[in-house]
């Protein structure tokens, strides 16, 4: 593979999840459009990929998602009544979400996991490298990770996974690593990938969370994925094959973020992200840092 392929143009965002852990507020709307004070979870995600310079985006999606699409549109009636009302301020808010980037949709079908769903991006992602964002997690924007996974994969041509340290009876959530150290201090290289383990069985606390900047060959790879655990293709599966097997796909390392992230999908995380985001807001910071003192003295 040429160094020109390690160039990465295009971020793939899947999100045909249910939403099952936000019901019954998400039986109508996905939960990628749950707003984090007034913006969706989801703007936030694509607000990510296009500070990291990817604006070719493509989401995956299923069925009950075109309020996704719809968010990322034009609403012609709603920017002439704001503009003939001299509302600039929330003009521009509704604009911006339409202006972000180029964005794609394809439906995955059958809902077979994250594997499956990536796989469903071959066709747009061409011959390079490319990057997955999950849709539910939330990087906070003055932690960035995917511009160090960006640098790493054009400097090494390995695949580079984000990988996070939590409590270790926690792991049983994630995809976890077995790492060795690099000269980097956040960089590491994977030697083994297990999802989901039991606490005892983890190797690490070294959890896989959702950014990933994956080679082309990870496609074939994970066509080539048995159904693993739940029955779905994992990802996780697909690139503990590349560690294996660093001459089909190349290696695989990963970045150890010590940023803020929220799991959107949890409904607590989500309660923290909305307060973390709110409170270093101008516009309702400090009336929030006041209600927050107060009622801490309630409780």
């Amino acid at each position: 593979m040429t160094q020109g392929h390690f160039e990465v143009t295009k971020a793939v965002i899947p999100v045909a999840g249910l939403g099952t852990r936000f019901l019954p507020a998400t039986k109508a709307m996905p939960k990628e459009m749950l707003p984090i004070v007034d913006k969706p979870v989801i703007q936030y995600v694509v607000e990510e990929a296009v500070s990291s310079g990817l604006s070719d985006i493509l989401m995956i999606t299923g069925r009950n998602k075109n309020t996704l699409e719809n968010h990322f549109d034009r609403v012609a009636e709603l920017e002439q009544v704001l503009a003939s009302k001299g509302d600039e301020k929330k003009l521009f808010s509704v604009q911006e979400s339409s202006q972000l980037a180029d964005i794609h949709y394809t439906r995955q079908g059958d809902p077979r996991g994250l594997g499956h769903a990536v796989m469903r991006a071959q066709s747009h992602v061409g011959e390079h490298s490319f990057a997955v964002l999950l849709g539910d997690d939330v990087i906070d924007t003055r932690d960035p990770i995917l511009p160090r996974m960006l640098e790493v994969h054009r400097e090494t041509g390995d695949n580079v996974i984000a990988l996070m340290v939590v409590p270790k009876d926690q792991i049983y959530l994630y995809g976890c690593a077995s790492v060795d150290a690099t000269s980097d201090k956040d960089v590491v290289i994977v030697n083994g990938l297990v999802e989901k383990p039991k606490t005892e069985d983890a190797p690490s606390n070294l959890a896989v969370i959702g950014r990933y900047v994956l080679r082309n060959e990870m496609f074939e790879i994970l066509k080539n994925t048995k159904p693993g655990r739940g029955g779905e293709i994992q990802l996780t599966d697909a690139l503990e094959y590349a560690v294996e097997h660093p001459a089909v796909a190349g290696g695989v390392r990963g970045v150890v973020f010590e940023g803020r992230r929220y799991d959107t999908g949890d409904k607590l995380d989500f309660i923290k992200a909305t307060l973390r985001i709110a409170i270093d807001r101008e516009d309702i910071g400090s009336d929030l840092r006041a209600f927050i003192k107060d009622f801490s003295k309630e409780i």
